[in-house]
C-alpha cells in the first residue's frame, strides 16, 4: 500500500508499506478520504509547531473514514464493507486521566499523525490502515465518505461548545471562521445558541459563516475597534470560542464577554499574553478545550442523521497522487475550506 509521509518541511513523500492483517479485535479499514487538518498543514510547512517538531519521518493524518476490508476474531460491531468513520484517538485506559474519565488528557495517548511523543505517533493517511473495533463509527445509510471523515473535527468542536457551559439561547462570539470555527458555529447552533456572530480577517471566510447559519459577521482586519459595537456595558457576549489561536483575538474576546461569561480558547497558536486584571475584574472564565472522547460518537450519529450538515465545508478532493497539490491548495484560504484526499482508484 501507499502511505503519505513527512520527512521534514516541505518534504512530502508517497511511499510503500505492507499492510498487514487484522489480528484479535481489530479491523482492515480501506481508507476513503481523509481531511488535511491544521496540524498536518503545521508539519508540512513548518516541520512542527510550538516546540513540538519532526524527529524522524511519519504517515500524516488523523482526519479519515474507510470501509471495512477485513475483521479479526473477535470483532462482532462491524462487518465488511461497511464505511466507517475512524477514531484517531487511542488513549491506553490504564493511567490516572483515564480512570477518571479524562481520556483525552491519557499520560500514553496514540493519537494517529502526532509528533509530540518519540517516537512518533505514524498517521492515518495510507491506503490500507490497521485498528481496533472500538475505532469504528459505523456511518449512517447515505453519508459518503468525505462527509464521514468530517467527524473528527467536529468531535474537536462539539467538544468546545461542551466547555462553552450553557450554549442554549446565549449569544456567542465566534473568533476565526477557518474548518474549526466553521464546524463550531454548527455545534453551537446545534446546541441552541440564541445568537452567533463570528470575526475574521477575510471577508471569504465570513461569507461561508452567513451561508452555514452566522447571524452576523464582522470583518476585524481594520483593528481592535471593529468589535466596539459590543462593548458597551461591560460586554454583550456570554459565551466568546476562540477558534484561531490569535492573541488579539483572545484579547478582543476579553473585551467584549460581558461579566462572568466564558471564554473557550481552542485555537493553538503559540504562548500567548493574557490582560489577567480583564480576567479578574470581569471575573471571566477563561478554559481550555482540547481534543474529545464521547463527541466522536456523537459527531457521526449528528452526521448520520443529517442534523448537522457537513457537507458545505468540503471544499476539494484530490487523490493521493497529487497530495503536495492538495496541501497547497488547503494553504490558500482563499480558496478552500476543508480540502481532502482519496485514497482509492
Amino acid at each position: 500500500m501507499q502511505t503519505l509521509t513527512i520527512h521534514s518541511a516541505r518534504d512530502l513523500r508517497i511511499e510503500q508499506a505492507e499492510a498487514g492483517e487484522p489480528g484479535p479485535g481489530q479491523v482492515r479499514i480501506a481508507m476513503a478520504a481523509g481531511g488535511i487538518c491544521g496540524s498536518d498543514l503545521h508539519y508540512y510547512n513548518h516541520g512542527g509547531f510550538g516546540t513540538v517538531r519532526l524527529r524522524e519521518p511519519m504517515v500524516l493524518g488523523h482526519e479519515v473514514s474507510g470501509h471495512v476490508e477485513a475483521v479479526g476474531a473477535g470483532v462482532t460491531g462491524v462487518k465488511q464493507g461497511d464505511l466507517v468513520a475512524v477514531n484517531p484517538s487511542r488513549p491506553c485506559g490504564d493511567c490516572d486521566y483515564c480512570a477518571k474519565g479524562h481520556f483525552n488528557h491519557c499520560l500514553n495517548m496514540r493519537f494517529y499523525g502526532s509528533a509530540m511523543p518519540f517516537p512518533h505517533i505514524q498517521g492515518a493517511f495510507r491506503q490500507q490502515l490497521l485498528v481496533d473495533e472500538a475505532q469504528c463509527e459505523i456511518a449512517g445509510p447515505g453519508v459518503g465518505a468525505g462527509e464521514a471523515a468530517m467527524a473528527e473535527p467536529l468531535s474537536v468542536c462539539l467538544h468546545a461548545v461542551r466547555q462553552a457551559g450553557a450554549v442554549a439561547g446565549a449569544r456567542v462570539l465566534i473568533t476565526g471562521c477557518g474548518p474549526i470555527g466553521a464546524l463550531c458555529i454548527l455545534a453551537a447552533r446545534q446546541a441552541g445558541a440564541g445568537e452567533i456572530v463570528v470575526c475574521d480577517l477575510a471577508d471569504r471566510a465570513l461569507e461561508f459563516a452567513t451561508q452555514i447559519g452566522a447571524d452576523r459577521t464582522v470583518n476585524v482586519s481594520s483593528g481592535p475597534d471593529a468589535l466596539a459595537q459590543f462593548t458597551a456595558d461591560k460586554g454583550y457576549f456570554d459565551i466568546c470560542i476562540e477558534a484561531s489561536g490569535s492573541e488579539a483575538a483572545l484579547h478582543s474576546g476579553l473585551t467584549v464577554v460581558r461579566p462572568r461569561g466564558r471564554i473557550v480558547q481552542l485555537g493553538l497558536g503559540g504562548d500567548m499574553s493574557v490582560p489577567m486584571n480583564m480576567v479578574v475584574a470581569k471575573e471571566i472564565e477563561l478554559v481550555g478545550s482540547f481534543r474529545f472522547h464521547e463527541e466522536f460518537s456523537q459527531a457521526v450519529k449528528l452526521i448520520s442523521s443529517g442534523d448537522l450538515d457537513v457537507k458545505p465545508l468540503i471544499s476539494a478532493t484530490l487523490p493521493l497522487a497529487d497530495a503536495v497539490e492538495a496541501f497547497e491548495l488547503a494553504n490558500d484560504r482563499s480558496r478552500a475550506m476543508k480540502v481532502q484526499l482519496s485514497f482509492q482508484g
